[in-house]
């Protein structure tokens, strides 16, 4: 008895806590401002003062002040499942006040340049698909599966369950931005010069920031002209990447306020000949680290 006791104590001591047990890094109201891989958070870090290091779960969180207002930076990860886990761990160990991602995309819009910063409304994930069987004349989509939207060959939209109550879950197609941040995107915009030149190599226009419309997202980085036409006519998707829609989602469960300004470091396949993204990337993510700062400093 004395030594069936005793494992079991050894096994309570040993078993590892779970993240539900973890206590927050810290309680000040903070923004989080998300960057999915390094070269899009280095100018805003740089430009964040009294910063302070966490680590958790192998992410590195930074707290200090941008702009005059406290935040919490972050990387999310590059794809859907990573930009998951880590905004859902910064909403555990931080007190997150509203969510604002800054990064760089591909242009599905055919009125939009490379360099321009846009900040959807709404945000899909283009990429939530049921494979559908091939069959004579076509392809035939598991019945009570699929959306009623348009599909891509083989490839038929679904929508995403979410269960921000167990008791009602329900099938979205998109998540919605906040609409007090975009009404406040609208305002903090007005006159911001966006860089135009790339080492030696400078845009046609001057590039611009659109609020409003469609983003898309998916664990897919898209070069095809095809899929690219087809997002924007299916999803009204302007911009495409791979995280954003993921982190709507999880604002959307956590009730917390989001948006995301996304500059275009490409046009995810209608670029003129090869993807322009190596060119474009520091300049597309200056261009939205200046957007994102503007934004943040306009906040209340």
């Amino acid at each position: 008895m004395r030594i069936a006791s005793t494992a079991l104590a050894f096994v309570l001591l040993s078993a590892p806590i779970g993240a539900a047990a973890a206590e927050r890094f810290d309680t000040a109201p903070r923004t989080a401002v998300v960057s999915a891989f390094p070269p899009e958070m280095a100018a805003l870090e740089a430009a964040t003062s009294n910063k302070k290091e966490f680590t958790a779960a192998g992410t590195r969180f930074v707290t200090g002040t941008l702009e005059g207002k406290p935040v919490v930076l972050f990387l999310s990860g590059i794809s859907m499942v990573n930009a998951s886990m880590t905004t859902q761990a910064a909403l555990d160990r931080f007190h997150v006040s509203r969510i604002v991602f800054s990064g760089v995309a591909g242009g599905a819009d055919p009125d939009l340049e490379v360099g321009d910063v846009v900040a959807p409304e709404t945000w899909a994930q283009t990429s939530e698909m049921a494979y559908a069987r091939e069959v004579p004349g076509g392809f035939a989509p598991t019945p009570g599966l699929v959306s009623d939207l348009p599909n891509f060959g083989m490839m038929h939209p679904r929508a995403v369950t979410v269960t921000q109550d167990p008791k009602t879950p329900e099938d979205r197609l998109s998540f919605a931005a906040d609409p007090a941040l975009i009404a406040l995107a609208r305002k903090s915009v007005e006159g911001l010069v966006l860089k135009r030149c790339a080492a030696d190599q400078c845009l046609a226009k001057p590039p611009k920031v659109v609020v409003g419309g469609a983003g898309g997202s998916g664990p897919v980085f898209v070069d095809n002209a095809a899929f690219r036409d087809y997002a924007h006519k299916t999803f009204g998707a302007r911009v495409l990447d791979m995280e954003s829609a993921a982190v709507a989602q999880v604002a959307y469960v956590n009730k917390t306020p989001f948006i995301a300004f996304r500059s275009l470091s490409d046009l995810a396949g209608g670029d003129p000949a090869t993807n322009q993204f190596p060119v474009f990337l520091r300049l597309a993510a200056d261009n939205s680290a200046t957007v994102v700062r503007a934004f943040v400093k306009a906040l209340p």
